[in-house]
């Protein structure tokens, strides 16, 4: 199983690495989680945003291999608790399935991109900033895979 999270957005400030990268660094060989980042669509005076998501959307598209199972990051998505993911990181594991978890940019992911995916997964009904949603993304896989190997991390 390959699990990657594809997310708009290059240039995240320092606090974001580096609590990506704590968690990250915690997960086994046989979990790693690959993060591609995609840069942001134009913005600016005379664009629009829907131009600028739709573009994004092209490259998310673009990314996602062949067969992955797709899994969106939105706030319309479904709240799972962590034992649910735990759960479901455990179904993936058997099915032998890879993964793309798409995070969007600052306006959201492509209507195309949420057409594409399997699942749409709500980490929260707050609307979260794209950058936080990284860290908080791999900290609940880092804990979803504690509670699967019971580690005492998650108590």
């Amino acid at each position: 199983m390959r699990t990657r999270i594809i997310a708009v957005g290059t240039k995240m400030p320092a606090w974001v690495n580096t609590g990506y990268q704590e968690y990250a660094k915690r997960l086994p060989r046989d979990f790693t989680v690959e993060m591609v980042e995609l840069p942001l669509g134009p913005r600016g005076k005379g664009s629009s945003n829907d131009k600028a998501r739709a573009k994004e959307g092209e490259q998310m598209l673009a990314a996602i291999s062949a067969g992955d199972k797709v899994i969106a990051l939105d706030v319309l998505g479904k709240a799972w608790s962590t034992e649910t993911l735990a759960d479901k990181l455990e179904d993936w594991r058997m099915q032998g399935c890879n993964y793309s978890l798409l995070i969007g940019g600052p306006d959201g992911l492509a209507p195309e991109c949420l057409a594409r995916a399997d699942l749409k997964w709500s980490l929260s009904a707050l609307t979260l900033p794209h950058p936080l949603v990284r860290v908080v993304l791999i900290e609940q896989l880092y804990r979803a895979w504690t509670i699967l190997n019971k580690h005492p991390y998650h108590k």
